[in-house]
């Protein structure tokens, strides 16, 4: 794949779990020093940040890699290697890359832990992928 291979993570807002995602994933990437890359995009993007992502990453000492939600674009798509979806994606999406949908993740608003958990446990099957 040309270029460095990205990994997106969605969710409707664009200001938790895919920032959460996202975070960690580079993290991980980082780490493992993996030639990947990921971002947080939404559907239908909130106008800040989750305060309870902001704060749960950095008491993580992590930082979110937007500064604001970002809504998924065409663009986003192309250069895609592969999308990880936390909410359904407008038909115009569905067919471009492999999407595949995490749909168990529990609300960031409920417990940042239980969500950070979660994405933590199913990124590196990503990896394996």
């Amino acid at each position: 794949m040309p270029g460095n291979p990205v990994i997106i993570f969605v969710c409707e807002h664009g200001a938790a779990k895919s920032v959460l995602a996202a975070a960690y994933f580079n993290k991980l990437a980082s780490d493992l020093r993996l030639d990947l890359r990921a971002i947080a995009r939404g559907t239908n993007p909130d106008e800040e940040l989750s305060p309870q992502v902001i704060k749960g990453l950095s008491g993580d000492g992590l930082t979110p890699a937007e500064s604001a939600p970002q809504i998924l674009t065409q663009a986003d798509m192309q250069s895609a290697q592969r999308v990880v979806a936390f909410c359904e994606l407008p038909i115009e999406y569905q067919q471009q890359v492999i999407i595949e949908r995490w749909d168990d993740i529990p609300p960031v608003s409920e417990s940042y832990e239980q969500a950070r958990d979660a994405i933590i446990e199913r990124i590196p099957q990503i990896f394996n992928q």
